[in-house]
């Protein structure tokens, strides 16, 4: 390695561009997933996107590297298998991204926001370059102007239901309370002991507009209910 090979590798544009590209492609997601202050932001798209292209650009150069072989001998790459490698080892870290809290799922967009990156990745690298930007556009199409729609469409997330009352409470009585509010319940599952009674059900509720606060309320205002336990899902 000369400074001489170092700058002629600097202005060879088969390798520059995928790399630069994959650089760009990266920050613009990771930007916006930066805004919506996910865990997974800025540096980690821009590193997911450009080391994927990267690997792409050694695979599709096997036959230049370095290696001592027994004359005679033949390589045969399969160019298939960094792709899956690529996608396969950042299902980790996708999974890194998405937590449970109690039936609220989050970090399912940012885990394929970063699965999506590493395939415009890898795509910059297999030097498909007009590809690759139409998808980056298309992507940020979705994470941004799909975000707006969400605002117009009518949206409705599920609310877990659990009340903890005295023996005497009903599932008639959850079940007139709810629909005084104008929700629907499901199914009742009802526990019961010597002293108590637990209800569960789940209602569908309109994300924003629904005062749960109110609503735990007005379930604690009947005098044989002990706990009230409201756990949205989004």
């Amino acid at each position: 390695m000369t400074f001489d090979s170092l700058y002629a590798t600097l202005f060879t544009a088969p390798l520059m561009l995928p790399l630069l590209g994959s650089l760009l492609t990266g920050v613009l997601i990771g930007a916006e997933r930066e805004a919506q202050g996910k865990p997974a932001g800025l540096r980690t798209h821009t590193l997911v996107c450009f080391g994927s292209a990267l690997m792409m650009l050694i695979a599709a150069r096997q036959i230049s590297w370095d290696t001592s072989m027994i004359p005679g001998t033949q390589i045969v790459s399969d160019m298939s298998r960094m792709p899956h490698a690529i996608l396969t080892g950042i299902g980790f870290l996708c999974a890194g991204v998405i937590f449970r809290e109690g039936l609220s799922v989050q970090g399912l967009t940012t885990a394929a926001s970063l699965w999506v990156t590493a395939s415009l990745g890898i795509v910059y690298g297999a030097g498909m370059l007009e590809l690759a930007t139409i998808s980056t556009l298309i992507v940020l199409a979705v994470l941004v102007a799909l975000r707006v729609m969400q605002y117009v469409l009518p949206a409705h997330s599920s609310l877990r239901i659990s009340v903890v009352a005295q023996s005497g409470y009903r599932c008639a009585d959850l079940a007139a309370q709810l629909s005084a509010r104008k929700l629907r319940p499901g199914s009742i599952a009802m526990t019961q002991s010597t002293r108590s009674v637990t209800l569960t059900t789940t209602v569908t509720q309109p994300k924003r507009g629904l005062d749960l606060d109110a609503l735990c309320a007005e379930l604690q205002e009947n005098p044989l209910v002990k706990k009230v336990s409201l756990d949205p899902e989004d």
